[in-house]
């Protein structure tokens, strides 16, 4: 039987602040809506040897790229934010990405980041001629690989 494809809005994630260092970042409970981010490189270096046509390739470690996770605006967020303010580029964070089924509920597998630096913090935005909701992100820089 072939596998089930997920749409965009299946894709969920929740942080949590990593406590025991000098700084704790603020909890944000609740899902975020959107996930961006965590692709996963390596860079090259081409080598052309004397006389060689085609180079060979030298390459680095891999390395996971910035994660940023963006959440609907609401005014009981507005302490949490100016908190985030103060942490950005101090504090660590778990963070669990999850697929869901089409209900949006069980959780049929999760990408973890056990140690996400908080290096970004992109305000809400206004508008006064839109009637869409207003936004914040977070993007962290990851440190080792995800865990499944």
């Amino acid at each position: 039987m072939p596998s089930a494809k997920l749409a965009q809005r299946q894709i969920i994630a929740e942080i949590t602040p990593l406590a025991g260092g000098d700084i704790t970042g603020p909890t944000l409970s609740g899902y975020f809506a959107q996930v961006s981010g965590g692709e996963i490189t390596a860079s090259v270096e081409k080598i052309y040897t004397g006389g060689n046509a085609f180079p060979e390739t030298l390459c680095a470690p891999s390395e996971v790229g910035d994660v940023t996770l963006t959440k609907h605006y609401d005014s009981d967020l507005r302490t949490v934010l100016k908190d985030a303010r103060k942490v950005v580029g101090r504090a660590y964070y778990e963070i669990k990405i999850y697929d869901t089924d089409c209900d949006l509920k069980n959780a049929q597998s999760e990408r973890v980041y056990s140690k996400a630096l908080l290096v970004g913090l992109s305000e809400p935005e206004g508008d006064a001629s839109s009637g869409a909701p207003a936004t914040f992100a977070l993007t962290f820089a990851i440190s080792g690989e995800p865990t499944q």
